[in-house]
């Protein structure tokens, strides 16, 4: 006699053909949700997702031409402070290009973007007329020291010491600025953008010209 009851145990899926049954019919729909949540989760996929964003080029970074200069140059006035503790101006940087970067190491498109600000820094760094400030703005000051050691950046790390004026800085991460050889600012920008390009590499050369 038949057992009808070992038949319908041969017949019906098992738990693991109805997960792989699932994973074929929803494969795609899965995937794409756990690479949202890797996303909302990891700065650094994050950051890995803004560089290829950048690779199309779509977020170069460019200087206007000197008729867009804004504000005087003691509108934009604020001190720092460097690893040393050395107290400094921008005001002492008159004469000088200054690239001025507000990040945090939390931040994933700071994260995007840095590689593109230490090529920069690379080609200029021995310039004597061309000045960076890149000022960390992490809670804790170690957590920004560790990201940069990590990832091997030579960049110089500031911190504000000072208020700074709402129209360099209001809060948004990142923010760059770019100020002439007079104190005025010649580029602002907040969100991520890719800094090491041909163009604005030519840009910087010219505005150190001026």
């Amino acid at each position: 006699m038949r057992n009808d009851n070992k038949v319908g145990e041969k017949n019906s899926p098992t738990t693991k053909n109805k997960f792989w049954q699932f994973i074929r019919k929803n494969g795609f729909s899965t995937l794409m949700g756990i690479f949202i949540v890797v996303l909302l989760v990891s700065p650094d996929a994050k950051s890995f997702m803004l560089q290829q964003l950048m690779r199309t080029g779509v977020f170069n970074a460019s200087i206007d031409k000197k008729g867009s200069a804004t504000s005087t140059h003691s509108d934009n006035d604020f001190d720092f402070v460097d690893h040393k503790g050395n107290v400094q101006s921008t005001a002492s940087l008159r004469g000088k290009v200054v690239f001025i970067n507000f990040w945090a190491s939390w931040c994933p498109p700071c994260r995007a973007e840095f590689p593109s600000i230490e090529r920069l820094y690379s080609r200029f760094k021995d310039n004597p007329n061309m000045f960076f400030l890149t000022i960390n703005e992490d809670t804790d000051l170690s957590a920004g020291y560790d990201y940069l050691k990590k990832e091997n950046y030579s960049v110089p790390f500031y911190r504000t010491n000072s208020k700074v004026p709402s129209d360099i800085y209001s809060g948004a991460l990142p923010t760059t600025i770019v100020l002439d050889k007079a104190g005025k600012v010649r580029f602002h920008h907040a969100g991520f953008a890719n800094y090491g390009s041909d163009k604005f590499v030519k840009q910087i050369e010219e505005l150190i010209k001026e």
